[in-house]
């Protein structure tokens, strides 16, 4: 039999309930589905840890399986033992190249700053340099997943796609909304007419608002509308707007209030009442794109606790909510799936550029909350490319 992958996992800090502890750990334990738990069928063999938390969980679930805990990323790909890994020789530097078919990057909690736009400072580019550093000197790449957006500024995030062009490194990152049940099931058609498209959200207080949830509604939206026409060309300018302005801006037509409502009838849960009447602090995201299309991310703190999706499409309003199941951590056992499979095939299973797009365009929307509100230009966000025909790993509503 073929020896089994094996994969590093590059972390910021891994604590219950952590992304590191959702995504990281079913490597270990197995992936929880709607058919029951999935076998890893690679395995976890070493791990970083850039700050280690409080009420930390991974070392000792590095422990149990038997995990390496390394002190240096270049020791987690190369797996170089931890002694050596910290001081290296320059025997060790000579005979350390990649020993890891897959790198999970998972750069999200910790104890990092947030800068005036309110964004947290994740390493994430600081990570991914690293790792390409090790591709480079070792003369070959493998898969690479990288959580959420790519980075927190337009700039890191254009490097890291760059760099993963350069090396040849197959890379998948993003949310788990576009792998979470859809109910009821909608999968727009490739080439499938949409002319204007609301997805909808809400804003967790305890997090980074706008910065993580935020995201997460905006890829929920682009997984879909990526789908129309001759494919992605891109957006020309966004706008976000906060408290009355949003109600104002629905009312005079700068988004749909019947898809907003449409959206928000198939999100779960939700408070019954008018959304304008339970919801003191809507924000919205307006976003005009290069071929015409309208579309806006509704965000509705008090009166939603799931997402939805609106869109008209070929002529008529179909919609759909995307929410994770009572076991919240069913969706990242999607993701957890649809990242193995690529670590086992060497192929993304869907565009990165989707999440490069996402990753600029919340970047011009928090420059806009932070500019009075003012209407953003986004030249820079001209990302042209195609969804994947193939489906990804994904539960279907029958």
């Amino acid at each position: 039999m073929a020896e089994r992958k094996k994969i590093a996992a590059i972390v910021t800090t891994y604590f219950q309930g952590s992304h590191a502890d959702l995504i990281a750990s079913k490597f270990l334990d197995g992936f929880p589905t709607a058919d029951g738990l999935v076998s890893p069928s690679i395995d976890l063999v070493s791990m970083y840890m850039d700050q280690i938390h409080g009420s930390d969980v991974g070392m000792a679930a590095a422990q149990s399986h038997g995990v390496t805990v390394y002190p240096s990323i270049r020791g987690a790909l190369t797996l170089v033992p931890p002694s050596q890994a910290h001081w290296p020789t320059a025997a060790d530097w000579q005979d350390g190249k990649l020993a890891v078919d897959g790198v999970l990057l998972i750069g999200e909690h910790g104890d990092y700053a947030r800068n005036e736009k309110e964004q947290r400072l994740y390493p994430r580019r600081h990570f991914f340099e690293q790792i390409c550093g090790v591709f480079a000197n070792s003369g070959r790449s493998v898969p690479v997943f990288s959580d959420k957006h790519l980075a927190f500024n337009w700039q890191d995030a254009m490097w890291m796609y760059t760099r993963a062009q350069e090396l040849g490194v197959p890379f998948m990152a993003g949310s788990s909304l576009p792998v979470v049940e859809r109910s009821p099931e909608l999968e727009h058609e490739i080439g499938a007419t949409i002319t204007d498209a609301v997805s909808v959200g809400y804003i967790n207080s305890y997090v980074t608002g706008l910065d993580s949830y935020g995201f997460h509604a905006l890829e929920a939206l682009q997984c879909m509308v990526e789908r129309r026409g001759e494919g992605e060309t891109g957006i020309v300018a966004v706008q976000c707007l906060e408290g009355d302005a949003v109600w104002a801006a629905g009312r005079n037509g700068s988004w749909s209030l019947e898809l907003a409502e449409a959206a928000v009838d198939r999100g779960q849960p939700k408070a019954s009442g008018r959304m304008e009447n339970n919801c003191t602090n809507p924000v919205v995201f307006l976003l005009d794109y290069a071929d015409g299309l309208r579309a806006a991310v509704l965000l509705l703190p008090g009166h939603l606790r799931g997402f939805g999706y609106a869109a008209r499409a070929n002529g008529r309003v179909v919609s759909t909510g995307l929410n994770p199941s009572a076991d919240g951590h069913q969706p990242f056992s999607y993701l957890g799936l649809n990242v193995q499979e690529m670590f086992l095939t060497g192929e993304p299973q869907y565009p990165v550029e989707r999440t490069l797009l996402a990753t600029g365009a919340l970047e011009a929307l928090l420059e806009s909350r932070y500019s009075n509100h003012s209407r953003i230009g986004t030249p820079h966000l001209d990302i042209a490319y195609e969804p994947f025909e193939k489906d990804p790993i994904r539960p279907r509503t029958p």
